[in-house]
């Protein structure tokens, strides 16, 4: 059964929607993600995981923004910049309009860090306006750090290296050229890690990747797949549909 909202006719989603309260939306990005991934890695790999999910616990996909706060990698051709106002103003709409339509739990997974805060803000504003619905978001990529029988790398989680190329591998197998897989120790130090600091990436990396790509492994990314989709599940049948 089609559970992604952009493939179904209204037909379709009229009669769905009669057995679920429950809706994912995808959130990524429209960035650098290294020489041998696509721009759209981060929406790529929210959509997948989003379809997976929803299959699993019976749920809707809703229609994803494909791109996210990403002014730090705008040293970087491609890359493109939606304001943090602009991509809650428009999950908002996406949000109340599904709760139009009868869903009551609604949950975003999130590709891009920088897209969280705003994302947390406003489902939290969500809630408190209408009553009786239930919302929740993770950041995939820092969801999946708790993994760490899965990789080698010192950095795994650096940006498009060994975590996010073993995933996109995976998934999108035919995206990934991994003959132009580079390994990119990061170029400058950052000694006040407790502090926030406004640093492009171009001043990190000359490639867009962080760490060694080279590592990226299709095998891995099945594991963190798998294991983080059955938590996902986990998560909106125990809390999500719990409305005590």
């Amino acid at each position: 059964m089609e559970r992604r909202m952009k493939y179904m006719s209204w037909t379709q989603f009229d009669e769905l929607r009669k057995s679920t309260k429950t809706v994912i939306l995808p959130s990524g990005a429209f960035e650098v993600y290294g020489p041998h991934m696509p721009l759209g890695s981060d929406t790529l790999v929210s959509e997948a995981l989003c379809k997976m999910v929803a299959e699993k616990a019976n749920a809707v996909v809703g229609p994803c923004v494909e791109a996210g706060i990403s002014q730090n990698l705008y040293g970087f051709p491609g890359t493109i910049y939606v304001r943090p106002e602009s991509l809650k103003a428009v999950y908002r709409d996406i949000v109340e309009s599904m709760i139009k339509w009868g869903f009551t739990e609604i949950f975003v997974l999130n590709l891009h860090l920088h897209n969280t805060f705003c994302l947390n803000e406003l489902l939290a504003d969500i809630e408190d306006e209408h009553p009786g619905v239930k919302c929740g978001v993770v950041g995939f990529w820092q969801f999946i750090w708790k993994y760490t029988d899965v990789f080698e790398t010192p950095n795994p989680h650096g940006h498009a290296s060994e975590a996010g190329t073993s995933v996109l591998s995976y998934l999108y197998p035919e995206y990934v050229d991994m003959s132009k897989a580079p390994n990119s120790p990061a170029l400058w130090k950052n000694e006040w890690p407790s502090f926030s600091i406004y640093r492009h990436y171009d001043k990190y990396s000359v490639t867009g990747t962080m760490g060694d790509a080279t590592k990226g492994d299709p095998a891995k990314g099945k594991i963190v797949v798998d294991r983080a989709v059955d938590e996902f599940v986990d998560f909106i049948e125990r809390y999500l549909r719990n409305h005590d």
